[in-house]
């Protein structure tokens, strides 16, 4: 419980990573309002899962999970008729007193660490939006974030939900899959961004480059931040206390260092190669890019896998920048399209691609005695060790997942289309 707890803590210098990378790109003018934003997220972030969203998220826990204390949290809504079995669960509908101290130690130790994953989960759409918008709609958008959008995909995902559940319900792999929160965290986190930069944002004069960043405080900041995120990185892909013990947690940490590094080292080669010298910010913002592509699949798939998956998330981040500034002229000065969203989609598709077959036997209760008809097979790709089956399944399962995902954000674009008229109600103080 000790181990848990400080690698929780650990956990919570992700959203302080992120504010410190974000700030690295903004103005001095705009680096306080970054700075406040990324502050602020935490506490919103917390208040709004406590007060609503660990119940939404883990509502239902005790249906797939022997946690202690998750034997009371048995209510998880279905839309779906029993016939169609227990597995097609929506929303948490118990475990709503948190504020009111109801919770043992076990419980309480899952909401620190998801209120950590919250957090981040928060901090990327406020770091991103803090310039565009007043703060009544930065506190809305927050609280829509932490209290209902990241409880309603994490008990998808984590809380199992429908999506967990796709391996037992219709064959598809161990259902989707997302072990440190690629698609639950990052892609959650940019795709409310990105709907806000769609909606509130403005379009950029024709360039030829990406905007330059300030020149002063960038490297140390950034530098600063992208340590903090890889400290982060670990106590949020070793913390969590739903994790089996069983599971290769030597090879976790490794395979996060690997993405990290393929990450930062491809974009930094990239970054030389056009412009012949390496440039700080792109190439830790790949380092970190690598880490969310990776983070689907520490435990699942071989240390060559995860570098190779860093290095393509890092080769996407420039190549995504340069799309998204120049030319689709959209002010994303934060790049939370090149080093959350994109690398993030790609993580979560190769995992369907390179898990490996070694690890998550019984993963989401799929494949408890055998998988694919070979004895202690676990989460499996296309391409797995010998003496292991290949298969395509697990990759539809992740394009399941992706695709709610996405379909859930389209649904906060239209939101963001309605919230846009409110704006003349607060204008924004300069």
């Amino acid at each position: 419980m000790e181990e848990t707890l400080i690698l929780t803590a650990l956990a919570f210098l992700l959203p302080a990573g992120i504010t410190m990378v974000a700030a690295a790109s903004s103005t001095e003018k705009e680096a306080k309002d970054t700075a406040l934003m990324g502050l602020l997220a935490i506490p919103l972030a917390v208040i709004a899962y406590a007060l609503v969203g660990f119940g939404l998220q883990f509502g239902g826990l005790g249906v797939v999970s022997n946690l202690p204390g998750a034997e009371s949290l048995l209510r998880e809504w279905s839309p779906l008729d029993v016939a169609w079995g227990p597995g097609w669960g929506i929303i948490g509908m118990g475990g709503f007193g948190v504020l009111g101290g109801n919770f043992g130690r076990d419980l309480v130790s899952l909401f620190l660490f998801q209120a950590a994953l919250v957090a981040t989960a928060t901090a990327i759409p406020l770091l991103s939006l803090a310039k565009r918008l007043n703060f009544p709609l930065l506190l809305l958008i927050s609280f829509l974030t932490g209290g209902l959008l990241y409880p309603l995909f994490g008990n998808w995902v984590w809380g199992g939900g429908w999506l967990s559940q796709l391996g037992k319900n219709t064959g598809l792999g161990h259902g989707f899959i997302d072990f440190a929160g690629s698609g639950t965290v990052h892609l959650l986190g940019a795709g409310v961004a990105l709907a806000g930069i769609l909606i509130f944002g403005t379009r950029l004069k024709r360039r030829r480059r990406p905007v330059a960043p300030p020149p002063v405080h960038l490297p140390l900041l950034a530098l600063l931040g992208t340590f903090l995120l890889l400290i982060g990185w670990l106590g949020v892909a070793l913390g969590n206390p739903l994790l089996d013990d069983m599971l290769p947690f030597a090879q976790v940490a490794l395979n996060l260092m690997l993405s990290a590094s393929g990450g930062l080292l491809v974009a930094a080669i990239y970054s030389w190669f056009t412009t012949r010298a390496p440039d700080a910010l792109i190439s830790l913002r790949g380092g970190v890019a690598g880490l969310v592509a990776a983070s689907a699949s520490f435990p699942f798939v071989s240390p060559w896998a995860s570098l190779l998956m860093g290095g393509i998330a890092g080769l996407l981040l420039p190549l995504t920048v340069y799309l998204v500034e120049v030319r689709l002229r959209l002010d994303d000065l934060t790049a939370v399209v090149g080093m959350h969203a994109v690398p993030a989609v790609w993580g979560l598709l190769a995992l369907g691609l390179f898990a490996d077959g070694r690890s998550g036997v019984g993963w989401n209760r799929v494949g408890i005695g055998d998988y694919l008809g070979v004895s202690g097979q676990g989460v499996s790709g296309f391409f797995v060790v010998p003496g292991f089956q290949p298969g395509p399944n697990q990759l539809y399962a992740q394009l399941v997942g992706l695709g709610a995902l996405i379909l859930l954000m389209g649904v906060v674009w239209l939101a963001f289309r309605g919230l846009d008229r409110l704006r003349t109600l607060w204008p924004r103080a300069e």
